[in-house]
């Protein structure tokens, strides 16, 4: 299922200046990490105000409830601006994006400053000192103390956004999937990024259509490259302005713990996943050797980027029929089902929905039903990333999404449902807390209701009569699931990791594109067919690139929702194969999950990651758990390979 179809959004902002916790195409931000004793880092250089009287506990307070009303004020104004950008792709919405970006901006940046001085308040309360923290490490894409630079950031976020969102290939070649309806006869072969993922999709699509879809789509990412280096430069000294040594040491000091330490912990989790996707390399190189040739599929080597069916490589499942396990053995094809019982858009909103209804959690709001674009528009661009949006920290929940009736979008609004229900939960937190206990939560909580989405659940909503209960079912089962979740797990890391070497220095913009791939072959074992210079910037061509999205979020929500969907099956009283438990009805597991959604950020996350699993460290034994029985048979069957690349 591949992730930008799944969209393990949420959506960046189109401005992206700030991730507005909780709110529209800014959300979700990474939460920062809190000094437990309350004392805020020291300032950044230049930025400490000269002395006179002392700060009191009135006056932060009373700050911070200044702060948190003009902030709300801002953010929402920059939410509506980036829906009706979203929706409605042009120069004006971008503009007014953009605008929206430099006023939420400006407010922050102004804000942060003045929250200096109250640092060293003594017997400041914790949940303020807290706020403090937060408020100083809100940016995601710090903006410069200098109003012409931060417009300038503005409009390049605006425009690298919106050159992807608008980016297409044309191609006689490729005409069989071009959108049908086209007026206009010179765009008639173009295709956008959903009809060029179709095609490496397409079990009927050639080698060389399959190449050619995957190099047009990346041939809309070169002018992205000098806007992305302006972009670098801008956001590192916004960063630096904050007392941080770059953009990348901001993004990883939102963890509640160092930089340093982070990096170590996120290096120990891969440390602990690597030989289970290591295994289904393996095994998939050996079949795809199988189906397109010794020629084209080394038996040692990396696999070619455009044959596992997803434009990035990032989840392999479009390739299932290829390397299932017992390819005669009977399966259930939801999306015939959903197709049969006459499925609509809005009906696989509705069932996502009496998911979390059914473990005790409320229905949505009826706005949700009136304002939600869950459905593309013909007569106009959209993006159609799928996102879950919060206009107004209150009642306000949104999803937008390009849903048909599939299979995996039926997944996808299991897990976009999940942010809007976080949402939910929180809101009535102080608007600074409005946000998962880190990034990854956000992704996470979606994800762990999806795990519940089992041949079981599906019978219990009606799609099926029965399921199939046998061991060549559960491994075919597990193979599906293992080509989204472990084929995933090594590019939600690297992303980040080139994009850390990106602002500190380390990758030069000269290097771009060969540090890109020379993290792609160490940690997928994928590879371009064809050379990729410098001329090319295959980076931009991933849409949390340009977006300025941090990704490291998806690498640990792959990690937490097993971490968490173990413990809620353990609360439902669960006790067979952690593969085969899904919580739906089991209010018990609904109210302990809700208890941690309504926390917010406002304890730091082990904490809220301990209220569910009663552990406050973040462990891979729980995938592995879920994936032995695949990673038994996948080791039996690469006997006699020669594993590794």
């Amino acid at each position: 299922m591949a992730r930008n179809l799944l969209a393990r959004c949420l959506a960046a902002s189109t401005i992206a200046l700030v991730a507005c916790p909780g709110g529209g195409g800014k959300q979700v931000h990474i939460p920062p990490p809190i000094d437990v004793t309350g004392k805020l880092p020291d300032a950044a250089p230049g930025t400490e105000d000269p002395p006179q009287g002392a700060a009191t506990v009135d006056d932060a307070l009373a700050f911070l409830l200044e702060t948190e009303g003009s902030l709300r004020k801002v953010w929402i104004a920059g939410n509506r601006a980036d829906w009706v950008n979203a929706n409605f792709l042009t120069e004006e919405t971008d503009a007014l994006s953009a605008a929206a970006g430099v006023a939420t901006a400006t407010t922050l940046t102004r804000a942060i400053q003045d929250s200096v001085k109250y640092r060293d308040v003594a017997g400041l309360p914790a949940d303020a000192a807290r706020k403090l923290e937060l408020l100083r490490r809100t940016p995601t894409s710090p903006a410069p103390d200098d109003p012409a630079l931060r417009e300038e950031l503005a409009d390049i976020l605006v425009r690298m956004q919106s050159t992807y969102g608008k980016g297409e290939y044309c191609s006689k070649k490729l005409a069989k999937w071009a959108p049908k309806d086209v007026k206009d006869k010179a765009k008639q072969h173009c295709l956008a990024v959903g009809e060029l993922s179709a095609v490496l999709a397409d079990p009927k699509a050639t080698w060389d259509q399959r190449l050619e879809a995957w190099e047009g789509w990346r041939t809309i990412a070169p002018p992205i490259k000098a806007d992305y280096e302006r972009y670098v430069a801008l956001v590192n000294e916004g960063a630096r302005q904050l007392g941080y040594a770059d953009a990348g040491d901001l993004w990883k000091s939102k963890y509640d713990m160092t930089a340093s330490e982070m990096a170590a912990d996120v290096e120990r989790l891969w440390g602990q996943v690597k030989p289970l996707y290591d295994d289904l390399h393996c095994y998939v190189r050996k079949q795809l050797r199988k189906k397109w040739g010794a020629d084209k599929i080394a038996a040692d080597g990396m696999l070619p980027a455009h044959a596992l069916g997803n434009m990035w490589s990032q989840t392999w499942g479009n390739i299932y029929d290829d390397v299932a396990p017992f390819p005669k053995e009977p399966q259930l094809d939801v999306t015939k089902a959903l197709v049969k019982k006459h499925y609509t858009a809005v009906k696989m909103v509705e069932t996502a929905e009496n998911f979390y209804v059914q473990a005790g959690m409320p229905e949505l709001p009826d706005t949700f039903w009136t304002r939600s674009l869950i459905e593309k528009p013909r007569d106009r661009d959209v993006v159609c990333h799928a996102s879950a949006w919060s206009i107004d920290f209150a009642d306000d929940i949104r999803i937008k999404m390009c849903t048909e009736v599939t299979d995996e979008d039926l997944v996808t609004l299991h897990h976009e449902l999940g942010h809007n229900y976080y949402q939910r939960a929180y809101k009535d937190q102080p608007i600074l807390f409005q946000d998962g206990a880190n990034d990854g939560f956000h992704e996470a909580i979606g994800d762990v209701m999806a795990l519940s989405v089992t041949p079981s659940y599906l019978v219990q909503i009606g799609l099926f009569d029965k399921a199939p209960t046998n061991a060549k079912a559960d491994l075919n089962a597990l193979m599906r699931r293992a080509l989204d979740k472990v084929a995933f797990l090594p590019f939600g890391y690297l992303i980040d990791k080139w994009r850390w070497d990106v602002f500190n220095g380390t990758t030069p913009p000269d290097q771009y594109n060969a540090s890109w791939w020379a993290l792609v072959n160490k940690y997928q074992g994928v590879a371009a067919t064809g050379a990729r210079g410098e001329d090319h910037f295959d980076p931009g061509a991933k849409y949390h690139v340009p977006s300025s999205v941090p990704y490291l979020r998806y690498f640990l929500a792959d990690i937490y929702q097993f971490q968490f969907h173990r413990a809620l099956c353990q609360t439902a009283g669960f006790t067979g194969p952690l593969h085969q438990c899904s919580i739906y009805k089991n209010q018990d597991a609904g109210a302990k999950m809700y208890q941690m959604l309504e926390m917010g950020q406002s304890r730091p996350w082990p904490e809220a990651m301990a209220v569910v699993t009663g552990s406050s460290t973040a462990d891979a034994t729980a995938i592995l758990e879920y994936f032995a029985p695949l990673q038994t048979w996948l080791q039996d069957q690469n006997k006699g390979e020669q594993c590794g690349w």
